[in-house]
């Protein structure tokens, strides 16, 4: 496995809301494509790290995050069990284009657990949320283009 870039660690394990962190990034540009929303179940490990039974369903919201460029910057999912979406959490079923964050961290600071992992589109970060007594999973992935991004902005700060 590769060592994680300089420039994506502190995106990696920062707390509060990536929405928020990168709109300013972006100058206040902020923009969410959702590109899938469906029910499935939840897998193994998924179902341990939330403490819910392993045979429960739960809706998936698969998205591509842009910033200010053309090219999507994060590639986001998020796994809500069927339980979370009986409670408050049903609102994420229906919030279409709007970003997750805007929701979770309004007035809130939901208890979170996070990990970071390699997976084939970058490195990503995966929270655990545990908000108003509902658990889902948030997973985002650093596209290559965020990274590029990053590098062109730290070498025009430096020189």
């Amino acid at each position: 496995m590769q060592p994680i870039p300089v420039e994506l660690k502190t995106w990696l394990y920062a707390s509060g809301s990536l929405t928020q962190q990168l709109t300013d990034l972006a100058s206040g540009s902020f923009k969410v494509e959702p590109t899938q929303e469906h029910f499935q179940r939840l897998n193994f490990v998924d179902a341990k790290w939330m403490r819910m039974p392993l045979h429960h369903t739960s809706w998936v919201r698969e998205s591509y995050l842009y910033g200010c460029e053309d090219l999507p910057w994060v590639k986001a999912k998020s796994i809500f069990p069927i339980l979370s979406l009986q409670k408050k959490a049903r609102i994420f079923q229906h919030i279409g284009t709007q970003p997750i964050g805007r929701f979770l961290f309004q007035r809130t600071n939901p208890v979170c657990e996070r990990r970071v992992i390699w997976l084939k589109e970058g490195w990503t970060r995966q929270s655990c949320y545990t908000w108003h007594g509902c658990k889902f999973i948030v997973q985002e992935t650093f596209l290559a283009s965020f990274e590029q991004f990053l590098q062109k902005k730290n070498s025009v700060n430096e020189g």
